[in-house]
């Protein structure tokens, strides 16, 4: 255990978010996304959702101010504009937790699954809500130890 640090940011994935480099991502996904098949290096947080983990990542993750969407979740299928409860909760922690104002992008089904097997990692969840999946691409902490916005 460590002091001030979420007891879900496990050994494994403390030393993959301070692998990732400034424009890598991560995606964070639910029960029934297929992480085992479609990641390059794979973190198992079973018993956790994807909100917990996504409160516990953003504490120490910075999140890329020079894109336009630094967090994507999965659109609803055939419904592109509709907000599944899992996103609404996750705007309302990346609102709280970015440091900057971040409107979560949306990316179709299949092109997110496709974007999620270049994420750097995958962290699976026992998350059951559908769409609770999120991409996070990883910003820049400047010398000053500050995000840069």
């Amino acid at each position: 255990m460590l002091i001030g640090i979420d007891p879900l940011l496990t050994p494994d994935l403390l030393r993959i978010l301070g692998a990732m480099g400034h424009g890598d991502e991560i995606v964070i996904v639910d029960a029934n996304y297929p992480a085992a098949s479609n990641a390059r290096r794979l973190v198992r947080l079973d018993g956790a959702d994807v909100s917990q983990v996504l409160k516990a990542v953003l504490s120490v993750l910075p999140l890329d101010s020079f894109v336009k969407a630094p967090a994507n979740g999965m659109q609803v299928v055939g419904k592109p504009r509709e907000i599944p409860p899992a996103i609404a909760d996750f705007q309302k922690i990346v609102d709280r937790l970015a440091g900057f104002s971040v409107k979560i992008g949306r990316i179709e089904r299949l092109a997110f699954y496709e974007r999620a097997k270049t994420c750097f990692a995958v962290v699976a969840t026992s998350d059951r809500r559908f769409y609770a999946n999120i991409i996070l691409t990883k910003g820049v902490i400047g010398a000053d130890g500050k995000v840069v916005k």
